[in-house]
């Protein structure tokens, strides 16, 4: 049984879904769809057109769905869309998506957002990603599954984050950084992989010992950055390698934190 605390505002409209808790103080937009078993604990703000998925938990002071933090915004209307299982500390911030970006700020399953932390318009979330007290992720950035977005980081707008990535704390991201990378130091650098990342993910010897190849190939081979990467793909069997060449050789608006630079 879900229950809705009487100081609780739900405005015509909003659909809740079976099993919801809903506490003291907290302001339920019209346009809003919460998933079965939601929580929000107290003193929580989900406006816009937004969507929770099932059994997420939103904690206190926490605003989902307000308008961008963008100049650009004229009032146009845009989604944001919230995954299943979620935790959402205190005083999270995800803000709705822009017409120039999307329209859609998109958050997977099964995340952790720490206290305080920031998720920008149009932003591209997946799986498994954790976000540490205090970062802030800019708008139109991509966070691929099972990232780690160190406290009091920054991640410029528009930067990808590949998938199983780990930046470092007190980190400024301006650049892609590879699927399985290790960012730190305060202008972020490529170090090196996320190994016990991988290692605790059961991630097999053979795609670790590939993986370490590739970085190295990667970081002093011949040519250029994006040659070395298609010459590794012709080369690699690792689908893990092969995630890093796609990541490489797809699209993008920035260019690349590199090995050693």
């Amino acid at each position: 049984m879900g229950s809705i605390h009487p100081s609780a505002i739900i405005e015509d409209g909003a659909k809740i879904g079976e099993g919801c808790e809903i506490g003291p103080f907290c302001l339920v937009g019209p346009d809003v769809v919460l998933g079965d078993r939601v929580v929000l604990k107290s003193h929580v703000v989900v406006t816009g057109d937004t969507e929770i998925g099932d059994e997420t938990v939103v904690f206190s002071f926490s605003v989902l769905g307000e308008i961008p933090q963008d100049l650009k915004f004229k009032g146009e209307k845009c989604k944001t869309v919230i995954g299943k299982r979620n935790r959402i500390r205190e005083h999270v911030t995800v803000n709705a998506g822009t017409d120039g970006g999307g329209g859609v700020t998109r958050i997977g399953d099964d995340g952790l957002f720490m206290a305080g932390c920031h998720i920008a318009h149009d932003a591209q979330v997946g799986d498994r990603v954790i976000v540490v007290n205090s970062a802030a992720v800019a708008g139109h950035c991509v966070l691929e599954d099972d990232v780690i977005i160190g406290g009091l980081s920054g991640i410029h707008q528009w930067v990808r984050i590949g998938r199983g990535a780990i930046i470092g704390a007190v980190t400024m991201v301006t650049n892609d950084v590879i699927p399985y990378g290790l960012v730190q130091a305060q202008r972020g650098e490529l170090d090196g992989l996320n190994l016990v990342g991988l290692k605790r993910r059961g991630v097999a010897r053979s795609d670790i010992t590939a993986l370490r190849a590739a970085f190295q190939m990667l970081a002093q081979g011949e040519g250029t950055f994006q040659e070395r990467a298609k010459r590794l793909g012709d080369e690699a069997d690792s689908e893990y390698v092969q995630r890093i060449v796609a990541f490489i050789t797809g699209g993008s608006d920035r260019s690349f934190l590199t090995p050693g630079g």
